[in-house]
Parts: structure tokens; C-alpha cells; sequence
């Protein structure tokens, strides 16, 4: 089985390390611009399975990126892997969720993904392909600690203030997307990360400390409301627990960093 890559970046990358060389073909931008509207051609195997890790545009709706790329699989691959997010869920008030859970994005970047899975699920269906979602949390690893941020004395929001938090080291999501390409290995949709739900304010100050870094002040969730950006507080907004087992009892992947200070010691190393 050959296996095609769309999106070399910093998952993409990690799973291109962990595959044979000769059974794995990476496609970067600088093969195929999603965003250019001129004719594309690939040149795709005759029997392959797509990691698909691009995500959409951050502006305008629906995902073109990938409606594009769609137009062009000639022939059809027999399963695609497409990485969405757990933000698909939206705010949940700390409640536990599993895939059967109704989806309700909050955020404009999370509308854009439960539309592409949409899209999947049709396209797939006419085309008969298998199809696996891995909705994915956080992502950490070697050079995305936040470092600089703590560095800086950044605040972090109360732990008293701050809900549950899930994340994935890269090298696990790495081995998950592989596993996920197996033709053996079931379709459809998985929660995916490590199982340990500590908040980010107590990740960051576990960070802090194997990082050697003093830990940075704490403010409550009103001060913070004030102070930090959109962006950041988009995120601590959304509370949640992402019920992972399927990804272990089904798909047949049990992560190697289900201690996030061992992910983290690994990262640093």
C-alpha cells in the first residue's frame, strides 16, 4: 500500500519519519499550492491510503483547500485519514465526550472543520472510500512547549479558573495516523489524545518546572479577560473531556506519553 501525504508540516513530518521510505510518498506545497486556483495534475499511485493534515483556510467558510484537493484524486484512494478537532464539540462545560456526542463549534476555526468532515463523509461515500477522522486536541511536543512564553513571565489563568484540558504528544499522533492508515484498521471517527486531562495551567507550570524556568504568576479568569489575547482566550473558553476509548478498544492505538511530564521531559530532550 502505498501512502500519499498532503500537508508535510509538523505532524506531517513525524509521520513521514516513522514510515518505509519506499512505501511513502510526501506531497508538500511546493508540489500542489491549495490555494491556486491553476489546473493541477498528481501523479497518484494505482492503490493508496492519504493522510490528509492541511487545515483550512483562516478566513472565509467551508474548507476550498480541500474541496480542491478532492477535485484532483485520480484515481480515488481506497481510505483517507483526515486530522479535524476536538473543538468540533465546543464548550462543554467540563462534560465528558465521545463521538456520538452532537457536534457544537463555537469558533469560526471548528465551524470550518465540522464542515469538512462533511464534505468527507459525502465524497467518500460517493466514492467509495474509507474514511477515518481523528478529532485531535492539543498538540505538544519538541519546539511547541510554550517556552518563550514562560520564559517571559506570561500569566497563565488560575487553576481555580481553568477546566480540563486534552492534548496529544506529536510522536503519538504520529503512530495514530499510521495506525489509521492500516487497511486494517476500522474506519470512521476517533477521539484522540493521552487520557490525562490536567488543565493547561497545570501543564504549562509542569513545563515550567522540568524546563528549569520559574513558574509565571497565576490571575483570575476575570483579569484574564481583560488582558490575554482573542485567540488564547477562544481556547479557555471551551471546557471539556475528550472520552478517548474507542481510539484504544477500536482503532487499536494506546499512546506512549499517557504521563504528559514524561512527554514533556521527552520533548525538552
Amino acid at each position: 500500500m502505498q501512502i500519499v501525504i498532503v500537508g508535510v508540516g509538523y505532524t506531517g513530518r513525524r509521520v513521514l519519519a516513522r514510515l518505509d521510505p519506499s512505501k511513502a510518498r510526501g506531497i508538500t506545497r511546493a508540489d500542489i499550492d491549495l490555494d491556486d486556483q491553476s489546473p493541477v495534475m498528481l501523479e497518484l499511485p494505482e492503490t493508496y491510503s492519504l493522510l490528509y493534515t492541511v487545515p483550512p483556510r483562516p478566513d472565509g467558510n467551508g474548507d476550498p483547500r480541500l474541496e480542491r484537493l478532492l477535485s484532483t484524486l485520480d484515481p480515488a484512494p481506497q481510505r483517507i485519514v483526515y486530522l479535524s478537532t476536538t473543538g468540533v464539540y465546543g464548550d462543554q462545560a467540563g462534560r465528558r465526550v465521545d463521538e456520538t456526542a452532537a457536534l457544537a463549534p463555537s469558533t469560526d476555526r471548528a465551524k470550518r472543520r465540522v464542515a469538512a468532515e462533511s464534505l468527507l463523509h459525502e465524497w467518500c461515500g460517493k466514492h467509495d472510500v474509507d474514511l477515518v477522522v481523528l478529532r485531535v486536541p492539543g498538540i505538544y511536543g519538541p519546539g511547541r512547549l510554550g517556552i518563550e512564553r514562560l520564559q517571559n513571565a506570561a500569566p497563565l489563568i488560575a487553576e481555580a479558573d481553568a477546566g480540563p484540558g486534552n492534548r496529544i504528544h506529536v510522536d503519538d499522533l504520529a503512530s495514530c495516523c499510521i495506525r489509521a492508515l492500516d487497511p486494517d484498521a476500522p474506519a470512521g471517527t476517533y477521539n484522540v489524545g493521552d487520557g490525562d486531562h490536567r488543565s493547561s495551567t497545570s501543564f504549562a507550570r509542569s513545563v515550567a518546572r522540568l524546563a528549569g524556568i520559574d513558574e509565571p504568576p497565576e490571575i483570575p479568569r476575570a483579569e484574564a479577560e481583560r488582558t490575554f489575547s482573542e485567540g488564547r482566550l477562544s481556547f479557555l473558553r471551551e471546557s471539556r473531556i475528550v472520552d478517548t476509548r474507542r481510539m484504544e478498544d477500536v482503532l487499536g492505538f494506546v499512546p506512549r506519553y499517557t504521563d504528559p511530564e514524561a512527554g514533556i521531559r521527552a520533548s525538552l530532550a
